[in-house]
């Protein structure tokens, strides 16, 4: 049966483009904002940098800062998903809760190396109380952090990890402990590799949250 040009195969066709162009528009903008800030990037700008229309960029979103923010969820939902991946493979491996919390720290490791300017921004951004994105990319920062603090709360349920443990702020240290040591790495010992930088926070977590000599 011939399908005509409205049909799914269009929509989906449709979606992807769109989709494609959006990932253009959000990897522009991630690397013109951390070369010159928010304020001085221009719309013209990105889009000339993502090689679409001025005209796309306002057909994807309102604004900038709609863009912007959008930028932030989309950066910060592929990193939770990265780290939800990392720890379900090893569950399904038979590891357990600290492993898991391991194989976290290293795709955040991996993500953050494959992704250097958007962390930067994310960073950034997190001490900045003026914005309009701000509870935006506290939600998502929340979503991030919550994935960590599920693999704590179980390992203490089940007995791995010591019930005197913060499960909230240990979370919350632990996903700012990669973000801040993988800047660290990149801006201050560039020469250290992943490998080598994983396994210096490899020991500080199995040292400190599963209480390992």
């Amino acid at each position: 049966m011939k399908s005509g040009s409205n049909g799914p195969g269009a929509t989906a066709g449709t979606s992807a483009r769109r989709s494609a162009t959006r990932q253009k528009l959000y990897e522009a903008a991630v690397h013109l904002i951390a070369e010159q800030g928010f304020s001085a990037t221009t719309v013209d700008e990105i889009a000339e940098a993502a090689g679409v229309a001025k005209g796309t960029v306002y057909y994807n979103f309102a604004s900038k800062n709609e863009l912007f923010e959008e930028l932030l969820r989309h950066g910060v939902e592929l990193l939770t998903g990265r780290l939800e991946a990392a720890a379900a493979t090893v569950r399904e491996g038979g590891g357990g809760r600290v492993d898991s919390l391991d194989a976290m720290v290293r795709a955040g490791l991996e993500f953050i190396d494959r992704y250097p300017a958007f962390t930067q921004l994310y960073v950034a951004e997190l001490w900045r109380k003026n914005r309009t994105w701000q509870s935006t990319l506290l939600v998502v920062r929340a979503r991030a952090v919550a994935v960590v603090e599920e693999q704590l709360r179980l390992g203490v349920e089940e007995g791995e990890l010591s019930g005197e443990i913060d499960v909230q702020l240990t979370a919350a240290a632990l996903f700012g402990m990669v973000l801040v040591a993988a800047l660290d790495w990149q801006a201050f010992q560039p020469d250290r590799s992943l490998d080598d930088v994983h396994a210096s926070l490899s020991l500080l977590l199995q040292g400190r949250v599963a209480g390992r000599p």
